[in-house]
């Protein structure tokens, strides 16, 4: 009998090629997409989960000769991701709502569906590589680094990475092109989606416009001495490190320093006053093996940023950081991921700036 894998397909070329691989391999592939009917937008890039993508995937589902089904996760897209998106933003923070998709959804309520049809394994085509060792299953980079996802993924327990699989982990995404046409794959040169899926062209303010505007109050900018220099719509719009959208002069460019939540003032000044060393990290999870003492690692503070040297601490429940060098717009609600060289250790979610 044939291992069942149940592919989570978005209608992309990554998950898609997945499951061609898997099928190659001779594993019972089912595809199963998650819809979330979610608005298209204006944005050329498609979204993962709307319509589109659904018939996209069940193109090639048909392609490939696999069954197909579409799961509704409205529902828990709205509790687990857009509840906590939406709360995170009016308490000043800047969440990123694909790690909690793939905590809760991906490889939560998703993985269990899986099992439950007597799947084996839950494979999607995330750019990361799970390792088995003597002492557990290590979570590391992919071998692109252009393409790696392993930050949104440093929350997976034991009991989840060992039914998950990874097929494009060594696969660059430039590989995985070219085998979508040696498959004949209907959508080998579809374009990437955009970034967040809930988010019609990428406009987290526009969203919180239509759904949590009455809870948003416009307040004081001031700068770091405590001159007012103008008025914000509501800290909600605004994050750490951003210059454009303040409408404020004065000669020179202006950058988000602090955002303090409990007056509903935003604070700002220089480039150099945005750069800081120290913070702690809360809701700290770790891969396999807890850090239990000071130790030197790499942290990467939202995905987009080059990890940088760091101290970790244990501090209770917490973890303190601090970097050798300061770094730009350490934001809270962004997760801080720890690496040693290749290998996710863990991480956790940026509480506050020390100092």
């Amino acid at each position: 009998m044939k291992t069942r894998v149940l592919v989570a397909m978005s209608g992309g070329v990554d998950s898609s090629v997945a499951a061609a691989l898997l099928k190659e391999k001779g594993f019972e592939v089912i595809g199963i997409t998650m819809c979330f009917d979610l608005p298209q937008g204006h944005s050329k890039k498609p979204t993962c989960c709307g319509t589109l993508a659904t018939e996209d995937a069940r193109k090639v589902a048909s392609q490939l000769g696999i069954r197909h089904y579409v799961l509704s996760m409205q529902k828990a897209l709205q509790d687990e991701v857009i509840k906590d998106f939406c709360k995170e933003y009016l308490q000043g923070r800047t969440p990123n709502p694909c790690v909690r998709c793939n905590q809760y959804i991906k490889f939560g309520a998703l993985l269990k569906r899986a099992l439950a049809l007597d799947a084996a394994f839950l494979a999607t085509g995330h750019y990361a590589r799970i390792i088995k060792t003597k002492d557990g299953l290590q979570l590391k980079k992919a071998r692109d680094a252009r393409k790696d996802q392993s930050y949104f993924l440093y929350r997976l327990r034991q009991s989840q990475l060992k039914h998950i699989v990874f097929p494009l982990g060594d696969y660059t995404k430039e590989r995985a092109r070219c085998l979508a046409r040696k498959f004949h794959l209907s959508v080998a040169d579809k374009a990437g989606s955009q970034e967040i899926c809930f988010l019609p062209d990428n406009d987290y303010r526009k969203f919180l416009q239509e759904h949590v505007a009455g809870d948003i109050q416009p307040g004081l900018i001031q700068d770091e001495q405590g001159e007012i220099l103008g008025i914000h719509q509501g800290i909600a719009y605004y994050t750490v490190g951003q210059r454009e959208g303040l409408g404020i002069a004065r000669g020179h460019p202006l950058y988000i320093t602090r955002i303090d939540t409990s007056s509903n003032r935003i604070i700002v000044g220089d480039k150099s006053k945005a750069f800081k060393r120290e913070f702690l990290v809360k809701n700290v999870h770790f891969v396999l093996s807890p850090i239990q003492k000071k130790v030197a690692v790499r942290v990467r503070i939202r995905y987009n940023h080059k990890e940088a040297q760091a101290v970790v601490v244990p501090f209770g429940k917490k973890i303190k950081v601090r970097f050798f060098k300061p770094q730009f717009a350490i934001t809270p609600g962004q997760s801080a991921v720890f690496y040693d060289q290749d290998l996710i250790l863990g991480g956790g979610i940026i509480e506050r700036v020390l100092g």
